[in-house]
C-alpha cells in the first residue's frame, strides 16, 4: 500500500484481525460428523435445549398456555417487585432477538440447506424455549435491587450468587466477570454495528441505491438512528420497555401480515412447499453432509436467531414485576416460539413458495436479497414494507442490546451515574460508526464474543439445574393449591 494512506476501516481491521480470527476460530471450531462440519458451539447450545426440555418435563409444551395467561396480566399483582410488566419484559427481550437475521438469515439457511433446513430450525426453536425458561427463571431469582429502585440481573448475577450458594464462589465470580466482559464488547457488534450497517444499506437501497442522496453519506442515517436510540435509552429500562411494548407488536404485525398476504396469493403452492420442507429435512440429496448437514444448518440458524443459551434475554426479564421467579421463566419460553417458530418459519415459507430453487441458491443470491426477491415476485410493492420492518427490527435490536451491554458494564464497574451515561454515549457512537464503515474484524470479534458467553452461561445453568427445578416445582405446586 505504498504511497497511500490507510483508511480508518483498514487500520481497525488490520489491528484487530488476528484477535478476531483467533476468537472466531475457537468459538466456531467445527468437527466432522456424518460428512458435515458441525460447529461445537451449536452442539453446546442444542445440547442445552435438549437437556432442559427433558429435565424440566417438556415445559416448552406444557407451560405454553400458562405463559399466555401471564403475559395477558391474569396473575399480575399491585406491589410486586420489579420495574416493568411481564408483557413489557417479553417485548424488550423479543426486540433484541427479532432482527435482520430473521429476514436474511433464514434465506441463508435455505440457500445452503434447502427447504428441509426449515424443519430443523423449528425443532431447534422449540428446544430453545426450555433453555430460555431456565435462564430467565434464574435471572429473577438472583436479581439485585439498587437503592434507587432500579434492578440489575442476568447471567453474571446468577452465576456469581447461585454458584456461591452451591459452595463454588470463586468459579461463580470468575464466570460472571468473564460473561460481563465478553457481553460488553460483544454488544457492540451483533446488537449495534451490524444492525446500523444493515439498516443504512436497506434505507439507501429503498431511496434509490447508488442514486440516493444518502449514498456515500451513510453516517447521516447512522446519526439519525443514534439520536432515535438515544431518545429511547436515556430513560432506562422503563423507557425502553414502553417503546418496545408498542414497537414490537407493530413491526411483527407489519412483517407477518405482508408475509401472510404473499402466502395467501400463493396458496396453491403451499402443499408443495410443506412437502419440500418435510422431505428435504430427511433426505437432503445434494447437501454437503446429507441429513446431518441440513440438520446442522437449520439448528445453527435457529440458535443464532433466538439466542437461547446466551443468557442475554435474562437481563431484560430480570426487571419484570413479579414475586414469582418461575413465572417469568414461563413468559420467556414464548420468545423462541415468536422469533423462530413463527417469524422465521413464515419467512421460509415465503421463500420456498416463490423464488427458491437450487440454481438460484447456487448463484450466490442469498440473505436479504433473496428474501426481498421472494416478496417482490408476487407483489412489486412489498419490498417497501419489508424494508420498513427490517429497519424497525434493527432499531429495536439496538435499543435492547444497549441495555444488555449497560448492565454487563455496570456489573464490572459498579452501579454509578457516570457509568450509565458514559456507556450509553459510547454505544451511540458505535451506532454512527457501524452505519458508515466496512464491517470487518471488529464486528467479527464482537459477534464471536457474543457466542463465547454461551460457555459460562450454560455451564452455570447445568450446575444450578437442581435449584432451578426446585423453584419451578414449588411454583407449580402453589399454582395447583
Amino acid at each position: 500500500m505504498s504511497g497511500e494512506f490507510m483508511t480508518i476501516d483498514e487500520i481497525i481491521d488490520s489491528a484487530m484481525r488476528p484477535l478476531a480470527d483467533a476468537v472466531a476460530g475457537f468459538i466456531f471450531y467445527s468437527v466432522e460428523l456424518g460428512g458435515a462440519q458441525v460447529p461445537l458451539i451449536v452442539i453446546w447450545l442444542i445440547g442445552g435445549g435438549v437437556f432442559f426440555t427433558l429435565y424440566l418435563g417438556f415445559i416448552n409444551f406444557r407451560g405454553f398456555s400458562h405463559a399466555i395467561s401471564l403475559v395477558n396480566g391474569r396473575f399480575a399483582k399491585d406491589g410486586d417487585p420489579g420495574e416493568i410488566s411481564q408483557f413489557q419484559a417479553l417485548t424488550t427481550a423479543v426486540s433484541g432477538t427479532v432482527g435482520i437475521g430473521n429476514i436474511a438469515g433464514v434465506a441463508v439457511a435455505i440457500s445452503l440447506g434447502g427447504p428441509g433446513a426449515t424443519l430443523w430450525l423449528i425443532i431447534a426453536g422449540l428446544l430453545g424455549m426450555s433453555t430460555k425458561c431456565a435462564e430467565c427463571t434464574l435471572g429473577v431469582m438472583y436479581r439485585k435491587t439498587h437503592d434507587d429502585g432500579s434492578v440489575s440481573g442476568g447471567p453474571m448475577y446468577y452465576l456469581q450468587q447461585g454458584l456461591a450458594e452451591r459452595n463454588m464462589p470463586s468459579l461463580g465470580r470468575g464466570l460472571g466477570l468473564f460473561y460481563a466482559a465478553a457481553m460488553v464488547i460483544g454488544c457492540l457488534g451483533i446488537g449495534n454495528m451490524f444492525q446500523s450497517n444493515q439498516a443504512a444499506a436497506i434505507f439507501i437501497e429503498v431511496t434509490g441505491g447508488t442514486d440516493s442522496f444518502f449514498a456515500g453519506r451513510a453516517w447521516l442515517i447512522g446519526l439519525a438512528l443514534a439520536i432515535a436510540v438515544g431518545i429511547v435509552i436515556v430513560g432506562g429500562i422503563r423507557s425502553i420497555a414502553t417503546t418496545t411494548a408498542k414497537l414490537v407488536p407493530a413491526m411483527a404485525l407489519l412483517y407477518t401480515l405482508t408475509a401472510l398476504l404473499i402466502l395467501a396469493l400463493n396458496a396453491d403452492k403451499l402443499p408443495g412447499a410443506l412437502a419440500a420442507i418435510w422431505h428435504g429435512a430427511w433426505s437432503a440429496e445434494g447437501i454437503s453432509g446429507g441429513l446431518v448437514g441440513v440438520m446442522i444448518i437449520g439448528f445453527r440458524r435457529a440458535v443464532f436467531s433466538n439466542e437461547a443459551g446466551l443468557g442475554s434475554a435474562a437481563i431484560a426479564h430480570s426487571t419484570a414485576r413479579t414475586s414469582e421467579p418461575a413465572s417469568e421463566g414461563y413468559v420467556a419460553l414464548l420468545e423462541p416460539f415468536i422469533d423462530t417458530v413463527v417469524v422465521c418459519t413464515i419467512t421460509a415459507l415465503v421463500i420456498v413458495t416463490t423464488v427458491y430453487d437450487p440454481a438460484l441458491a447456487a448463484s450466490g443470491i442469498s440473505g436479504i436479497e433473496m428474501t426481498t426477491q421472494a416478496f417482490a415476485s408476487t407483489l412489486a410493492w412489498t419490498p417497501v414494507p419489508l424494508s420498513i420492518a427490517a429497519i424497525l427490527f434493527a432499531f429495536s435490536t439496538m435499543v435492547a442490546w444497549s441495555y444488555y451491554g449497560l448492565k454487563a458494564f455496570t456489573y464490572l464497574v459498579g452501579h454509578h451515574r457516570w457509568a450509565d451515561v458514559g456507556f450509553k454515549l459510547f454505544f451511540l457512537l458505535f451506532v454512527v460508526l457501524g452505519s458508515s464503515v466496512q464491517l470487518g474484524a471488529l464486528v467479527d470479534l464482537s459477534d464471536a464474543l457474543v457466542f463465547v458467553v454461551a460457555i459460562p452461561n450454560l455451564l452455570g445453568l447445568y450446575l444450578l439445574a437442581p435449584t432451578l427445578r426446585k423453584e419451578l416445582n414449588s411454583y407449580e405446586q402453589r399454582r395447583k393449591t
